[in-house]
């Protein structure tokens, strides 16, 4: 008797993970850095805003597409890779009145929640780390696509995100409130499977 029940637990527990629908689970990706810009946008002066990029991106995205809010995402910026077209302007950046490159040669940014707003489009939530300061930050993120890439070969899921910080609020305050102090973030990501 005992035996004809353990079968029967056995065959219904089978039966129930056969018709059990299957989660994925999430995907592992490399930011490729050859189809990712970091770029921001800030105030001059009231007579134009500077557009500048950085040059140097990484970092991992953990994607999970039936379950976003369990993604994670990390990125790390090499300050010394800022460029705004315009060399004397970017020596000046790298130095202790904007980036310290020197001292803080690396800008990070690690996920802390995600929030699903629309069918692929969702809020990442996020600390900033800039000058050896960490804050929140939040950022409208839109899932472009996933697949294989056509150009790479390569399954490759992209993003695009945008955002605003406060410059000051990391300790950067040269130039401030002439400079602006609200930095708009754009940001296009491209990111290969691991």
């Amino acid at each position: 008797m005992k035996k004809t029940l353990f079968a029967a637990a056995l065959f219904a527990a089978t039966a129930v993970g056969a018709v059990s629908p299957a989660f994925a689970a999430p995907v592992t990706y490399k930011i490729d850095p050859a189809h990712t810009a970091v770029a921001f946008i800030v105030n001059h002066v009231g007579f134009s805003n500077v557009i500048g990029r950085f040059n140097t991106v990484g970092g991992d995205v953990s994607f999970d597409k039936d379950a976003v809010e369990k993604s994670t995402v990390t990125v790390t910026i090499d300050t010394t890779s800022v460029d705004t077209n315009h060399a004397k302007r970017d020596e000046h950046l790298r130095s202790p009145d904007f980036f310290n490159a020197k001292e803080f040669p690396k800008m990070t940014f690690k996920s802390t929640k995600i929030e699903k707003t629309g069918d692929k489009t969702g809020k990442l939530h996020g600390d900033l780390t800039m000058l050896g300061v960490t804050k929140p930050v939040v950022l409208d993120v839109t899932f472009n696509k996933d697949g294989v890439s056509p150009a790479s070969k390569l399954e490759t899921a992209g993003f695009s995100a945008r955002g605003t910080v406060k410059r000051t609020e990391f300790g950067m305050k040269y130039g401030a409130p002439a400079i602006g102090d609200d930095i708009q973030l754009l940001i296009e990501v491209e990111a290969v499977k691991s």
